[in-house]
């Protein structure tokens, strides 16, 4: 890769975003105090808009192409899509406890496979009739992918609200479980379907199905293997620092191979993390290193969601929106909502078995279905040109609403929906399985 315009090497850039994230992180907890991520999000507005401000009303300023010039130089694809969502989806997986998960089992596997691709033609299908209404000349496919990337959904968030709300504790389960293998599911239907889309090559089902089940089953394979690999190494040892590192092991080796054998390194992460995040937390791990393994990884999804946040607004910051980008940016908004209340829908309540038991849960499936991180690295490595500007603005709008809006109105939607007290674990301090 060269750096000839600014001279700024890969580390150079990877400093100036944790530089700025931590800069506003702490803005943010001193004078804003507004959730992290929601604080960011805020912020990284107001200095897209500042700086806009700053080129059309300051003569000689140019600062949309000094960051378009910091920008190109760093190579999305190889950074996003073959490294950070490996760490968050594993970071992700953690969080979730299998013994809870187990009640609502039916739901979150129908919503993390047929939701997310009703999800993905629902919102390909309307935001493909907006782009006939605009006249924007996309290929349909496009309006598919951009389907794929915002369908999955963000736990991290939704959590803390949840836990706050004391909301049933196999909701919360299924909250985490639901995004965890969206998220995977998601990924392999946004990697096909990207696939098609830049070699133009026409779409099969057929080849599309048989793709799926290469991708993902062999990531799933591969998360097994290197999840319980794991698992034993940390099991046949006590060393708190040497078992973080299995852990990062774990996830860099896994995904390597994965991506030599042309499969979902994701998935299989996000299994691996699955496995460790409870078999290892509670055959393999004493209370210390369980402590150190949490948090290392929670300050890891913690990073990782604060950089991509900050690269969409300095996205937004290049693109400066037209009419098309803006408003296909604010229909994106009901599109995704629509879209999630069908897949809601559909996977709840047609088959009995599928039922939350839960009273309340729809709701909160529904509103609580928030994107983030995901999406974005998704977007950002989309390849360069007008489709990339006019997918990520559309992703913006939805992932900022999302943020803003519904992430900060779910303790409402949750008392509106009578959603009852869970059990005591989170009222006698202890740490359940697989959540730190």
């Amino acid at each position: 890769m060269e750096h000839e315009s600014a001279g700024l090497s890969p580390f150079d850039l990877a400093a100036m975003l944790v530089v700025a994230s931590a800069l506003l992180g702490w803005f943010n907890h001193h004078f804003i105090k507004l959730p992290h991520v929601v604080g960011l999000t805020v912020m990284g507005a107001i200095a897209a808009i500042g700086l806009l401000a700053a080129n059309a009303f300051l003569p000689g300023v140019t600062l949309d192409d000094t960051v378009a010039r910091l920008l190109q130089e760093m190579n999305f694809t190889e950074t996003l899509l073959q490294g950070m969502l490996s760490f968050l989806l594993f970071a992700g997986a953690l969080h979730v406890d299998l013994d809870r998960l187990k009640a609502d089992w039916v739901p979150v596997l129908l919503l993390s496979t047929v939701g997310v691709i009703l999800s993905t033609v629902i919102v390909g299908l309307l935001t493909w009739g907006l782009g006939l209404l605009l006249g924007l000349g996309l290929a349909p496919i496009w309006y598919f992918v951009f389907g794929a990337l915002i369908a999955p959904t963000d736990p991290v968030a939704v959590l803390g609200v949840l836990k706050e709300e004391m909301v049933d504790e196999s909701l919360q389960a299924s909250v985490a479980g639901e995004s965890l293998f969206n998220d995977g599911v998601g990924i392999v239907v946004f990697t096909i379907l990207l696939g098609a889309a830049v070699t133009g090559t026409d779409f099969s089902l057929g080849e599309g199905a048989r793709l799926f089940l290469i991708e993902a089953g062999g990531g799933l394979m591969v998360g097994l293997v290197f999840g319980y690999l794991g698992f034993r190494a940390m099991r046949s040892m006590d060393e708190y620092a040497l078992e973080v590192t299995i852990t990062l092991a774990v996830v860099m080796g896994g995904y390597a191979l994965c991506t030599a054998l042309h499969i979902s390194g994701p998935l299989a992460m996000a299994v691996a993390g699955l496995l460790i995040g409870n078999h290892g937390v509670t055959y393999a791990m004493s209370d210390v290193t369980r402590d150190y393994v949490i948090r290392f990884w929670e300050v890891v999804d913690e990073l990782l969601n604060s950089v991509l946040f900050l690269l969409i607004g300095l996205e937004m910051i290049v693109l400066v929106p037209g009419v098309d980008e803006s408003i296909v940016m604010l229909a994106a908004i009901p599109i995704t909502l629509i879209a999630r209340a069908v897949a809601v829908t559909v996977s709840t309540r047609v088959v009995p078995a599928a039922r939350p038991k839960a009273s309340g849960a729809w709701g909160v499936l529904w509103w609580g279905g928030l994107r983030g991180g995901i999406s974005i690295a998704l977007a950002l490595s989309l390849p360069a040109g007008p489709v990339r500007d006019l997918l990520l603005a559309a992703t913006f709008g939805a992932v900022l609403f999302s943020v803003l809006v519904q992430r900060m109105t779910l303790g409402r939607v949750i008392e509106r929906g009578k959603v009852p007290h869970g059990g005591h674990d989170a009222e006698d301090g202890s740490v359940p399985k697989g959540l730190g």
